[in-house]
C-alpha cells in the first residue's frame, strides 16, 4: 500500500479517532460498551456500513444532486445497514441481543453521515474505501479497548473468561452509565495527551518581517507606510 493511502487508515485509527479526537459516536460507544464483545460486534458492523456506503456514495458523487444529497446518502446507508442486520440476526443473535436497537440506529451514526458528506462525496472510490476502513477500525478498536476495561472492572470478566476473581471484586459501577462515562473521559484525556506529546510545536509568529510574502501584503505595505510617516 502506499504511503498516501496508508495515511487514509491510520487517520481514523490515531489522528482522526472517531471516538476519541472527534467525539461523535459516543451514544452506541457509551451504550454498548458494557463487554468486548459487544464493542466488536457494533464496530465491525459499523465498518462494514462505512466501506460499502462509502464506495458507493463515491461512485455516485457526481450523479446524486447537491440539493438531496443528506437524503440520499441516508438511504444508500439505510441499505447496507439493513443488509447488516440481517446477517447478524442469522448467524450472531447474541450479538444482535446484545446490540438491541443501537444496530439498526447505525442509520444515523453521525460518524458514517460524516464520512460521507466530509469525505466520500468529495473524493475518488480508493481513498474513500480506505477512509471508511480506517475511521471503522478506530471505531471497533475504541470500543473494544472501553467495552474490555468496563468488562474486567465491572464483571471481572474478559470474553466472559474470568480474569480477576482472585484479585479484586467486580465493582459493578462500570456496567452502569456512570462507570461508562468515567472510562470514556479517561481515554480521552489520555488521547488528547498522548496527541500533545507526539504533535508538533505551533510555529511561534514573528511579525511581518518572518513572512516570506511580506512584498506583496497590503498590510505589510499600510505597516511600511505608517512606519515610514512616523519616522519622518
Amino acid at each position: 500500500m502506499k504511503k498516501g493511502n496508508l495515511e487514509y487508515v491510520t487517520n481514523g485509527l490515531i489522528k482522526e479517532n472517531p471516538v476519541l479526537r472527534l467525539v461523535l459516536g459516543t451514544c452506541p460507544t457509551l451504550a454498548v460498551t458494557t463487554a468486548a464483545i459487544n464493542g466488536i460486534g457494533m464496530g465491525i458492523s459499523a465498518t462494514v456500513v462505512l466501506i460499502c456506503s462509502n464506495l458507493v456514495i463515491s461512485l455516485l458523487r457526481n450523479v446524486i444532486p447537491d440539493k438531496v444529497r443528506i437524503p440520499a446518502f441516508i438511504t444508500i446507508i439505510a441499505g447496507f445497514v439493513s443488509v447488516v442486520q440481517m446477517l447478524v440476526k442469522a448467524f450472531l443473535p447474541s450479538i444482535d441481543k446484545a446490540l438491541g436497537i443501537y444496530l439498526p440506529l447505525i442509520v444515523v451514526n453521525c460518524i458514517i453521515l460524516a464520512r460521507a458528506e466530509m469525505f466520500a462525496s468529495k473524493n475518488p472510490v480508493l481513498p474513500s474505501v480506505l477512509d471508511g476502513l480506517g475511521m471503522g477500525l478506530g471505531f471497533t478498536a475504541t470500543l473494544t479497548l472501553m467495552g474490555a476495561i468496563r468488562e474486567i472492572l465491572g464483571a471481572g470478566t474478559l470474553f466472559s473468561l474470568p480474569v480477576t476473581a482472585n484479585f479484586i471484586s467486580p465493582m459493578i459501577i462500570f456496567l452502569l452509565p456512570p462507570g461508562g462515562f468515567f472510562v470514556f473521559g479517561m481515554l480521552v484525556a489520555a488521547s488528547n495527551a498522548l496527541a500533545k506529546r507526539s504533535g508538533k510545536k505551533p510555529v511561534e509568529h514573528l511579525g511581518c518581517e518572518s513572512c516570506p510574502s511580506r512584498a506583496a501584503c497590503a498590510e505589510y505595505s499600510q505597516d511600511g507606510v505608517k512606519e515610514e510617516n512616523g519616522d519622518e
